[in-house]
């Protein structure tokens, strides 16, 4: 009997591991305690929060996710960015998740605003690190969702791209993004393995996503980890724009940190996490 037990456990976690996979996210769980949801930002794996389990798991169980089409997890239709967030509703209802605590890098703190504002009594708090409501507003001159489609020119171009050509944008990018040397090739290493259309479409659904209304809704508590580089006068205009209508919150500003604040102030970073996880 105990020996047709185990063949039945072992039988499930196969199956849910390979339905995982099917999906919209992979899934990895890390230590016992009050649960956590760690979404990388776009075209990263969960692996950028090695650093963060390790400082939270001996006190939480951390559920790191890595996004279809990131990190070797098979791609998905589209649209991609709402198919994850209606999945992740059904993760944490399927696991019984008591209130867990959003951390959300870049789109994962966007996407993590969406869900607290979308049902918000399925979660504590969302931490968001470098995320803002809405990103097109920032990179778009006169922004209008209802403009951006999947199907554009630079759509096609992107799609197009060689990987040297590609792999030549991904070092900029990253260089921007990331005062840290020594972690750059990490990053664009994960750009690299991204499917390309995910990539790219994937970006569009980001980009048409406008949170600036829909966070006033909101009234857990919400904790920004905003880097400063390269301008901190304008970020801090940036981010108070982007948050007015948002009443509960606190913006921290982490001085000498790009986008990847865990790579360029590690310290700061983790102490500002196990000061506002709880």
């Amino acid at each position: 009997m105990k020996k047709k037990l185990l063949v039945f456990v072992f039988s499930m976690v196969s199956i849910w591991f390979s339905a995982q996979a099917q999906g919209a996210f992979q899934v990895k769980v890390i230590g016992k305690g009050n649960p956590v949801l760690l979404f990388p930002g776009f075209g990263c794996t969960g692996e950028i929060f090695e650093e963060t389990v390790k400082a939270l798991s001996t006190n939480n169980e951390c559920h790191v996710f890595t996004f279809a089409g990131f990190g070797g997890v098979p791609a998905i239709e589209m649209p991609w960015l709402p198919n994850i967030k209606d999945q992740v509703v059904t993760y944490v209802k399927s696991k019984k998740l008591n209130k867990p605590v959003i951390i959300g890098h870049s789109l994962g703190g966007t996407l993590g605003l969406w869900l607290a504002a979308t049902d918000q009594s399925l979660f504590k708090k969302v931490i968001a690190v470098d995320a803002l409501p809405c990103n097109g507003a920032v990179m778009m001159p006169n922004y209008d969702a209802s403009t951006i489609v999947y199907e554009s020119p630079y759509s096609k171009q992107m799609l197009q791209q060689d990987t040297a050509s590609f792999r030549k944008q991904a070092l900029q990018q990253v260089g921007f993004m990331m005062l840290n040397k020594e972690k750059q090739a990490k990053v664009v290493d994960m750009m690299l393995q991204a499917d390309r259309k995910t990539y790219v479409y994937g970006y569009v659904d980001l980009l048409k996503l406008d949170l600036r209304n829909d966070i006033a809704g909101i009234q857990l508590p919400v904790v920004v980890l905003a880097a400063t580089h390269p301008n901190k006068a304008m970020v801090e205009k940036t981010y108070n724009e982007q948050y007015a209508k948002l009443g509960n919150k606190v913006i921290h500003y982490a001085d000498k940190a790009a986008h990847f604040v865990m790579y360029d102030q590690p310290e700061w970073y983790i102490n500002k996490i196990k000061e506002n996880i709880q």
